[in-house]
């Protein structure tokens, strides 16, 4: 085998360097603006009520039926990437989140804003698992920057950033309903051409077969499995309530402000973030518990936001979901990667989040229903209390089961 002098072998060791840190940028900013679109509407959607003569019940089933679609798409095309590789799947991934914006684009009525969120559900369901793993094979295990950081700034910092984006583009920009979707689709472009020119990171591709993910909760934690996916799921319902209704909440407040709505979404999804990277430091006997109690806080905080009609208890409770959130399911997922059968973790993993993004859709369709029949501040109420029911429940099995072992 022939020997290249040190310069040249240093020379090829770089361009590879380059290539390599170009396709990590290019999927981390795929996966960051996909995320950034499916909670761009968070923010509009006083607006859209306005334009198109639709009730806040409307409005939270707009907002669920993405986690819908986002269910489907884990137990559909869960094992995609898997299949016919990291990069086609990531492009399908932009492509329908550059179609979903140009839906909202040209949306002239309720059903073409339905149609957009399932199309960028999907796109949610295939990003998160082709980026997830695209990350960890580019990075490797002994790089300064772990995969799984990086994978959980550009998912968390792509739900918060788009809302944030969307509000102060419609406060500041022309047409406000058009406007925003017009950069978010732009940017999902430079997604999907950046990833056509980068390579493939999936070494084996069995092809694909069409086969629906099977659920799976883990015998050997199943309890531990299923307190983890009540407290998260809890914490996922305020969360997708947060976004479905803060307009309309922030309006009864008599504030316009679109940034304010996507400010307070904001900071609920950045702080989640911060919770996945805080229970990293915290002993696993402290961390559910720890994140039960403070769903409860968060739950009273809404509901003194929602009874005195201030916005400060609003903000702290937002980002006390997110912590409490984010401790939750680094909890769930960590005690599903160290814990579960290896064959059936793909399963588990999917299962857990199948929970999840179900809790973010059906407690919101409530919500919208208990608007109707009463008014907003009611239905918080009444929403509030009940996660804070589920929380207390969870952490006094948690504390019951320590107490028999």
């Amino acid at each position: 085998m022939p020997e290249f002098p040190p310069d040249v072998a240093e020379a090829d060791a770089a361009t590879r360097g380059r290539r390599t840190t170009r396709a990590v940028v290019t999927v981390a900013f795929t996966f960051w603006t996909t995320m950034a679109g499916t909670t761009a509407p968070t923010p509009l959607y006083p607006l859209y009520g306005q334009t198109f003569g639709f009730s806040p019940f409307t409005v939270t089933v707009v907002f669920a039926v993405y986690a819908l679609g986002v269910v489907a798409g884990l137990l559909l095309f869960g094992r995609l990437s898997d299949q016919i590789g990291r990069r086609p799947t990531l492009l399908i991934a932009a492509a329908l989140s550059l179609s979903a914006a140009a839906i909202f684009l040209m949306a002239q009525n309720v059903a073409a804003l339905l149609f957009a969120r399932v199309v960028s559900g999907l796109s949610a369901a295939l990003v998160t698992g082709a980026a997830t793993a695209a990350l960890t094979e580019l990075i490797g295990p002994n790089a300064r920057i772990r995969p799984a950081t990086l994978a959980l700034f550009a998912n968390m910092g792509g739900l918060a950033c788009g809302t944030l984006l969307a509000g102060i583009l419609a406060d500041l920009a022309p047409a406000p309903l058009r406007t925003p979707w017009w950069v978010i689709g732009v940017l999902a472009l430079l997604g999907l051409l950046g990833v056509a020119t980068i390579g493939e990171s999936a070494t084996r591709l069995p092809g694909f077969t069409w086969q629906v993910q099977p659920l799976h909760i883990p015998a050997e934690i199943r309890a531990g499995f299923l307190r983890s996916a009540m407290a998260a799921g809890a914490g996922f319902a305020v969360l997708g309530v947060l976004t479905a209704v803060t307009g309309l909440f922030l309006g009864a407040l008599h504030q316009s402000s679109h940034t304010l709505t996507g400010l307070v979404v904001f900071v609920a999804f950045a702080c989640t973030a911060l919770g996945q990277l805080l229970v990293r430091a915290v002993r696993a006997a402290v961390a559910l518990p720890a994140a039960c109690l403070g769903l409860v806080v968060a739950a009273a905080l809404i509901a003194a936001a929602l009874a005195t009609t201030w916005l400060l208890p609003l903000l702290i409770g937002a980002a006390v979901t997110g912590v409490a959130t984010g401790v939750a399911i680094g909890y769930g997922v960590g005690a599903i990667v160290t814990s579960g059968a290896p064959q059936y973790r793909g399963a588990s993993v999917s299962t857990f989040f199948a929970i999840l993004y179900t809790m973010l859709a059906v407690p919101a369709i409530g919500v919208g229903v208990l608007i109707r029949a009463w008014s907003l501040r009611p239905a918080g109420q009444l929403f509030s209390l009940a996660v804070a029911v589920l929380a207390a429940g969870v952490l006094l099995s948690l504390l019951g089961s320590r107490r028999r072992s």
